[in-house]
């Protein structure tokens, strides 16, 4: 693929398709049919669905990678406020949550595929890298008690995991807002030195996150 256009076309695609499909029904022409292209055209680009599936989440790591950037500017404080209320996005979006619904039937087919497994944890590994060393800065300033970066970022990442997979599959709208506000009462609270204070709230996450899939389809947030 050298034509960043041809590309991104296809990755907006790719995404409309998803959240109108899902994984489990998504074909080739589901895509094509959300572009100007044929099927054939389509595979002119790419051998075969996995392959352009894979192309998609390598395409989702690089938008990680960009808001990630833009979180440097902040103070650690800040940061993992918006690292966190980014990451436990909004239910209130309905092509959002299709959105992620699909992604949970790709992730279910990680352990049969060593090309999707190898894509889902290397954004596993940039997000965790990601909190140790908003956690490291914290501790580097002062505005965190001294503690173990990697073990913390473990547990947080695993917690806020958790809490999409079951908002999901159980439906319950309340349940990310539950787990953020125990996340500040029982870790936060615990992180922050005596001088620092952890924001109520940033920006809301369905802000985040549909500004965050609106830079990975193309459309202005």
């Amino acid at each position: 693929m050298t034509d960043p256009d041809v590309r991104a076309e296809i990755m907006t695609a790719t995404y409309e398709a998803l959240c109108e499909h899902g994984y489990t029904e998504l074909t080739a022409q589901d895509i094509a049919d959300k572009t100007d292209k044929s099927k054939s055209l389509l595979f002119y680009h790419y051998d075969s669905k996995e392959d352009l599936v894979v192309d998609f989440l390598d395409y989702l790591l690089e938008m990680v990678d960009e808001r990630i950037t833009e979180f440097q500017s902040a103070d650690p404080v800040e940061r993992l406020a918006l690292f966190v209320d980014w990451y436990l996005y909004g239910a209130d979006d309905g092509d959002l949550q299709s959105f992620h619904t699909a992604m949970l039937e790709l992730r279910t087919q990680a352990p049969h595929n060593d090309r999707y497994r190898e894509q889902l944890r290397r954004s596993d590994e940039r997000l965790r890298v990601a909190l140790e060393r908003i956690l490291e800065d914290g501790i580097a300033t002062e505005a965190f008690v001294d503690h173990d970066p990697e073990r913390t970022a473990a547990l947080l990442i695993a917690a806020i995991d958790g809490a999409r997979i079951r908002q999901l599959t159980l439906e319950r709208e309340a349940y990310l807002d539950e787990v953020r506000a125990a996340l500040v009462a029982r870790i936060f609270d615990e992180l922050l030195a005596e001088s620092a204070d952890f924001p109520v709230e940033t920006e809301s996450p369905s802000e985040i996150d549909s500004d965050s899939n609106a830079e990975a389809t193309g459309d202005d947030p």
